[in-house]
């Protein structure tokens, strides 16, 4: 008899137009999840005549309701139906990876990756602020054990009015592929790397601060030969066309880019700059570390947790504290040595199997409490 624990879990954001942090990071963890053996991981989503993104792709069975994402979504949050067994039937637990809380007749594990509309309401669309503050209320009332990725998204959770006794700080993970010589030439030639460059990863939003990488850069490119690469799909509320254009060919916008190229790109880099305003976690900043990356990232946020004494921490709304801390790597290459070196080790305790450890442990405690 197979006594495992049969879990659904949440995966449309592989779908989503923009699906960024997220849906990256409820990919590696079903793989996880799925790979101890202790588990009956399934994934649940809307329907799709076809698949997600080849990196995106659940690798774990997904099964589809009978709605497109829109009306799954406003049905889920408004009218709490239908439930996540008309997909999945039976299961013991269900945990919600992405805000929009799914009903079910099974305990509920959900995760709050940052409660930041909250505190920046302004840097996002209208009806995406609806969606997180209905999802916030509906894991606040209905979620047994809500998953936090660090510290400071479980102070935030805790400030919004989840009882502390029911957060869990589980960090998130990271996996690299070794670059070999022959596709760091290929990466290379398809992004036309020709000089020494300053990588920038994320998506184009208002938290991310670009505006002010981009003003930071304008002193340092300056009689430099080197590059700012912008990675990262267009998001929502900003566009740094002008900003990158302004900097007269010392800036490039290169778009979204596959995550094995973003490994390529990483380790090539002269730094890696990632002074958001505000993380849950800092994924970029993680993977660029695992990279052996000099990092320059905020402090007082959530990737400082990440970070710890492995890059150069600023304050994210001093744009010469920015460009001091490039032009310090930039100048001092033993320094970003050193630095890349720490940060690899750093990373290399963050790693995929110990989130999923972790998880097993919130979801075994989630279903105890249910009996």
């Amino acid at each position: 008899m197979d006594d495992r624990l049969r879990v659904a879990v949440t995966v449309e954001q592989s779908w989503h137009a923009v699906p960024g942090g997220i849906a990256r990071a409820t990919v590696e963890l079903v793989r996880a999840l799925a790979a101890r053996g202790d588990l009956d991981v399934v994934g649940v989503a809307a329907y799709h005549r076809s698949p997600p993104p080849d990196d995106l792709v659940p690798r774990v069975p997904v099964r589809q309701l009978p709605l497109g994402r829109r009306p799954l979504y406003e049905s889920w949050q408004r009218f709490r139906m239908p439930v996540v067994e008309r997909a999945t039937g039976r299961v013991d637990l269900v945990h919600d990876a992405g805000y929009v809380v799914p009903p079910s007749r099974a305990p509920l594990v959900a995760t709050m990756h940052d409660l930041l509309f909250l505190r920046y309401p302004e840097h996002y669309t209208r009806h995406s602020l609806q969606v997180f503050r209905r999802g916030l209320a509906i894991a606040r009332r209905e979620a047994r054990l809500v998953i936090c990725p660090s510290v400071a998204t479980r102070e935030a959770c805790a400030a919004a009015g989840i009882a502390e006794d029911r957060l869990r700080v589980v960090p998130l993970g990271v996996r690299t592929s070794e670059p070999d010589r022959d596709r760091t030439d290929r990466v290379r030639r398809r992004y036309r790397v020709e000089r020494p460059y300053v990588l920038f990863c994320g998506t184009i939003e208002p938290r991310k601060n670009l505006p002010r990488v981009l003003r930071s850069f304008e002193a340092i490119a300056d009689g430099r030969d080197v590059e700012l690469l912008v990675a990262g799909p267009q998001g929502w509320k900003e566009d740094i066309h002008a900003d990158v254009s302004g900097l007269q060919g010392r800036a490039r916008a290169i778009g979204f880019v596959a995550r094995d190229d973003l490994d390529v790109l990483y380790a090539g880099s002269a730094a890696v700059v990632y002074p958001s305003l505000a993380e849950g976690f800092g994924l970029p900043v993680l993977e660029a570390m695992a990279n052996g990356a000099a990092v320059v990232t905020s402090k007082g946020t959530a990737t400082e947790e990440v970070a710890g004494d492995a890059a150069l921490l600023v304050d994210p709304l001093d744009v010469d504290a920015i460009g001091a801390a490039i032009e310090r790597l930039l100048d001092d290459r033993a320094l970003a040595a050193e630095l890349g070196s720490a940060a690899r080790a750093r990373a290399s305790t963050f790693t995929w199997d110990r989130t999923a450890e972790l998880t097993r442990h919130v979801y075994a405690e989630a279903a105890e409490e249910a009996r």
